[in-house]
């Protein structure tokens, strides 16, 4: 598919979604919300998708919503709308999504390009990446399901810090407090970035898409209701082709060739 505002290229099992507005540090219009949700959604479609990875075109991974389009919009906007239509469509794409997504995040991530790389299941983060919850500058609350995904990452008093402060947080800093998984020098994000998404490809990608499925489910629900969730979800895994092959591959003593069945 071609698409205006994004790149998308599909290699090794790996589907790459490179935004690509770099003049604009990649901030997000109405088309490339729409272009980038689309990607996820037939990236769920596709069997030769078996791991996403989501980047940034030129210096920014993305720079939020372009306030150039909201202010041409004044009077005949609803922001919650908006929200509504667009951003919300989005994370729900990309947590949905069961397979694995990776963010490597090439520079800052601000607003709600902040919360598409939260949305990720890992980030790599380049050491000149950065985060910002910058909503406040402009008196808004963070959305794109910043409240929900962001405390649960680095807990409530470090994200409320992050969304009063609007203060830019350093990829060594997220490192510190859970925000990324991993930090790489500049030269080095898409070779790493690709390297964890081609290994996981590689993998048992419906055990994969299962447990993240069964994490976000036990976010709200107990653990007796998460234990009996489990057992319903390895019934599925213990029939699986991966499963046979991982037990076969076991009895063997050989690596496991995966197919994500």
């Amino acid at each position: 598919m071609t698409y205006k505002t994004i790149n998308t290229e599909l290699a090794h099992n790996v589907l790459t979604i490179t935004l690509n507005r770099p003049e604009s540090l990649n901030a997000f219009n109405d088309e490339m919300i729409r272009e980038t949700t689309s990607a996820f959604k037939q990236a769920g479609k596709d069997k030769e998708t078996r791991s996403v990875v989501i980047t940034g075109s030129g210096r920014a991974f993305s720079s939020g919503q372009d306030l150039k389009e909201i202010n041409e919009r004044q009077g005949e906007f609803s922001i919650g709308q908006h929200i509504r239509l667009g951003y919300n469509k989005l994370i729900l794409a990309m947590v949905t999504l069961e397979k694995p997504v990776i963010a490597a995040v090439n520079g800052v991530a601000a607003g709600a390009g902040c919360s598409v790389a939260l949305a990720a299941d890992i980030r790599i983060a380049s050491d000149n990446a950065s985060f910002i919850q910058i909503f406040s500058r402009v008196g808004l609350i963070p959305d794109s399901g910043s409240t929900w995904l962001l405390p649960r990452l680095i807990g409530y008093a470090r994200a409320y810090e992050m969304a009063i402060t609007s203060d830019r947080i350093s990829a060594k800093k997220a490192l510190s407090w859970g925000l990324v998984n991993e930090v790489t020098p500049p030269d080095q994000l898409m070779e790493i970035g690709y390297g964890w998404a081609r290994t996981i490809a590689s993998g048992p990608t419906l055990a994969y898409g299962l447990t993240k499925r069964a994490m976000y489910r036990g976010f709200n629900q107990s653990l007796v209701q998460s234990l009996d969730y489990e057992s319903q979800l390895q019934e599925l895994t213990g029939r699986s082709e991966d499963f046979k092959e991982g037990i076969q591959a076991f009895v063997e003593k050989r690596d496991a060739i995966f197919e994500g069945k």
